[in-house]
């Protein structure tokens, strides 16, 4: 039977070929608008880590007062002081701290490939918290923090500039020209957005850095933050008064940890609010204990939020899809309306009102089913296209794939049933008498 409507359809928008194309066509620019827009959002709000973003937890300490407050939450990063605190007094399972900063590296048997390139400190549970994953070789052990090794993790793309993809674990290289061997090799890892270092960055859609080496190590070095804010006027550090400057209140560092049971959520909340009155008894802190614990889903709605870009062009493109539709009713009930003499005919020898409607929601899906593929194709050169409309970083990050292709279909055949919805209920209210007493 539903074959039978197919063909019905299809013989009816060979008669109004004009009429049909002109559907097809509004519903693919309609649909295609939206799927473009639909994809930026979706790339500008994706969870990079959605099996555990649950379990992991950025904690948050005031350290510099109410005046500089973002509407009295305390700022992303912490002081070196506070951070290595936390740390120090392993209260999670898992946790890490770290901090971006940019590096002058040299291969130690290629000194004239030098370059600058970004990278971060991190403690040794940054690998395994974050599913971070290995071509070559493997994150450091906890060790390598407390004896300060250096070691470094390098990146996919890093390690095919330096070494032509080869394994590379045992080589070293010169970073700030300090010599670090060489022990893992990341695999493809791009986290978008970069939620680790947030704070150390004015965009969260940066890629990922090349190097990582131990957190104990950077300071060593005397390696700043990319990212330091001072409740003071300076904002660079001093690597001549280095260890005044470490201890100052100056936020610089981030911090994560992994917490598994709701018991463990309280127990790590709990130890925050202790640390912070004790800072306060101490003298340190002059106002109540203010700290955050938050995790990756909420951290990510509090700081990258859905970029303005993003949600206006959804605004805009669900708007002209509306009055797309609005134009789609007309246009069916012009030709739905238009074949009333048929309808007459085929009610007065039998067929039922839902015969009807089976016979005009069928055209609305076939009407729809090619108004998806056009739309594809749309959306697949919008897609091409939205360097030209968002920011690079932004647009870069916007890809299609079969999800993308399934939904787009989808939304034209959902589009073209609702908007022929009213005008099949006018096409079914024919009355056979009346339409075989005018012809």
């Amino acid at each position: 039977m539903w074959g039978y409507y197919v063909a019905l359809a299809l013989r009816s928008s060979g008669r109004s070929k004009a009429l049909t194309a002109l559907v097809i066509v509004l519903l693919a620019f309609g649909v295609a608008a939206c799927m473009v827009s639909y994809a930026v959002f979706r790339a500008t709000t994706s969870n990079p880590l959605p099996d555990k973003s649950s379990r992991l937890f950025v904690p948050q300490i005031d350290n510099v007062g109410p005046m500089y407050n973002r509407d009295g939450d305390p700022l992303e990063s912490l002081s070196y002081i506070d951070a290595m605190a936390l740390w120090q007094a392993h209260q999670a399972k898992r946790q890490t701290i770290l901090f971006a900063s940019t590096w002058q590296l040299n291969p130690a048997d290629h000194p004239t490939q030098a370059m600058t390139l970004d990278g971060d400190a991190v403690t040794a549970d940054f690998f395994r918290m974050f599913d971070v994953p290995f071509r070559f070789g493997s994150g450091w052990t906890a060790d390598e923090d407390t004896h300060h090794g250096n070691v470094v993790v390098i990146s996919q793309d890093l390690n095919e500039t330096l070494f032509g993809g080869q394994n590379s674990v045992g080589r070293e290289i010169r970073l700030d020209g300090r010599l670090f061997r060489i022990i893992g090799v990341l695999d493809d890892w791009n986290p978008r957005p970069r939620f680790f270092d947030i704070g150390s960055h004015g965009t969260t859609f940066d890629d990922a850095g090349g190097v990582y080496i131990p957190f104990a190590a950077a300071a060593d070095m005397k390696k700043d933050s990319t990212f330091v804010f001072c409740p003071t006027a300076t904002r660079r550090s001093n690597t001549a008064n280095w260890d005044a400057y470490l201890h100052s209140e100056c936020d610089r560092v981030d911090a994560w940890v992994q917490l598994d049971t709701a018991a463990e959520i309280a127990h790590y909340r709990e130890f925050l609010h202790n640390y912070a009155a004790e800072q306060q008894r101490l003298g340190r802190f002059a106002w109540a204990p203010n700290i955050r614990l938050r995790n990756l889903t909420d951290w990510l709605a509090h700081e990258v939020g859905t970029p303005p870009v993003s949600s206006l062009s959804m605004l805009v493109s669900g708007s002209f899809l509306l009055i797309v539709l609005v134009n789609v009713v007309g246009l069916l009930l012009a030709r739905f309306m238009r074949r009333a003499p048929e309808i007459g005919v085929r009610r007065a020898l039998g067929a039922s009102r839902a015969a009807i409607y089976r016979q005009f929601l069928t055209e609305a899906v076939t009407v729809g089913l090619f108004g998806g593929l056009l739309g594809v194709v749309l959306t697949l050169w919008g897609v091409s296209g939205a360097v030209a409309l968002f920011e690079p970083t932004i647009a870069r990050l916007v890809h299609v794939d079969t999800s993308l292709i399934v939904l787009t279909v989808l939304v034209a055949v959902a589009a073209a049933v609702a908007a022929a919805l009213y005008p099949t209920w006018r096409a079914a209210q024919t009355q056979p008498a009346w339409q075989i007493k005018i012809h």
